[in-house]
């Protein structure tokens, strides 16, 4: 009988498991809040994730759930623990990746590298830090942020005056002087077994990240080997299971410090999909079903990944179809089935092979044909 894999999300996330799960024959169910959502395919339930008899009762009909997005609350998560539903990743991994200041508190006690950072719940005590720091730093929400959503530089207290009302704890960290971003991307299944992907390069605009390279240029050696050390610290001091993605700056002075942490299929592995011999959306699947994983190499020397942001301002992806395939033949499409909308990902485009600079033409060429 075939396993069957509840995915808590019907973003794009979710879309991208189904033809992995159905290559694998893997039976895959979906929760998504709404209708007509991007995994819209594989939903067959909907229901507000936050609401435990719901999500309670989607995983009666599923042997493992999974996740889309950190969100579900924990107290939701830890009522599927205690009526023995097999949760990957479990609640008390998953709370690293819901709340900064924790992760932050977790890292730092493992003795991996972050920036300098602190707790705060006042103006005076930002003030404090932003004195002691140059008098800048990156002001972040705790819970709930992403794609530079719940992030603000500062460089005075009085302009992250009105986050702290209300008795809020958020999180000051040092602002960072880098030289790129990069991101690893680990999978580990609970018996303990893990597989890394090569180290990537992100480059992002308007704190959304728009393209990966993979490998990272110039990363083999030191750079590769710390990044892949730190992923497996935290992969099994977390008991991480599923795909583990720890984004990373790369400093002036050549260090790597942690930046973000996601635990589920990450935007930075979207390459793997047409660059990799396994997918992170296979290897997912495999880790939480705890199947063997595959094997993580490139197809390419070089792959690059384009993420479509926004879309055509009339019509929608599907309409410039014509024009794009023609125009770049040797480049991979993914629609995620979503409305164009200002800043919103609503695809992306992988082009591989091994000429860096024509790759990184090809994949931008490509992604041009869906832009205003």
């Amino acid at each position: 009988m075939s396993p069957t894999v509840g995915v808590i999300g019907g973003g794009q996330l979710a879309r991208m498991m189904v033809p992995a799960a159905i290559n694998l024959g893997i039976d895959i169910r979906v929760l998504a809040e709404t209708v007509g959502e991007s995994a819209a395919i594989a939903v067959t339930d909907l229901g507000d994730y936050r609401d435990e008899a719901t999500v309670l009762e989607f995983a009666q009909s599923v042997d493992v759930i999974t996740f889309d997005h950190e969100h579900v609350p924990q107290s939701v998560l830890k009522a599927l623990v205690a009526a023995g539903v097999s949760v990957q990743p479990s609640p008390d991994a998953l709370l690293y990746a819901q709340d900064k200041l924790l992760m932050r508190e977790r890292l730092s006690a493992l003795g991996l590298p972050v920036p300098d950072w602190a707790r705060v719940t006042s103006v005076d005590e930002l003030d404090a830090f932003l004195s002691d720091h140059g008098g800048q730093g990156v002001l972040k929400t705790p819970r709930g942020g992403y794609d530079g959503k719940g992030v603000r530089v500062v460089r005075s207290a009085a302009e992250g005056a009105d986050w702290f009302e209300g008795g809020a704890e958020l999180l000051v960290e040092e602002l960072v002087s880098f030289t790129r971003e990069l991101a690893q991307l680990v999978a580990r299944r609970p018996s303990g077994d893990l597989e890394l992907w090569p180290v990537v390069e992100t480059i992002q605009r308007d704190s959304v990240c728009a393209e990966v390279i993979a490998p990272a240029p110039n990363s083999a050696g030191k750079v590769a080997d710390v990044a892949a050390d730190i992923a497996t610290s935290i992969a099994e001091a977390l008991g991480v299971t599923g795909v583990l993605a720890v984004e990373m700056f790369q400093t002036t002075d050549e260090r790597l410090l942690i930046n973000e942490l996601a635990m589920r299929p990450h935007n930075t592995g979207h390459w793997s999909i047409d660059g990799s011999t396994t997918s992170q959306f296979e290897q997912h699947l495999r880790a939480v079903l705890d199947l063997p994983l595959g094997a993580t190499g490139c197809r390419d020397e070089w792959s690059v990944m384009v993420n479509i942001l926004g879309g055509p301002s009339n019509g929608s992806l599907a309409d410039r179809y014509d024009l794009a395939l023609a125009d770049q033949p040797t480049v991979k499409f993914h629609n995620y089935g979503k409305d164009p909308r200002p800043g919103r990902k609503v695809g992306h485009v992988t082009a591989g092979g091994d000429d860096l600079d024509d790759v990184v033409y090809r994949a931008r060429a490509a992604s041009a044909f869906f832009d205003n």
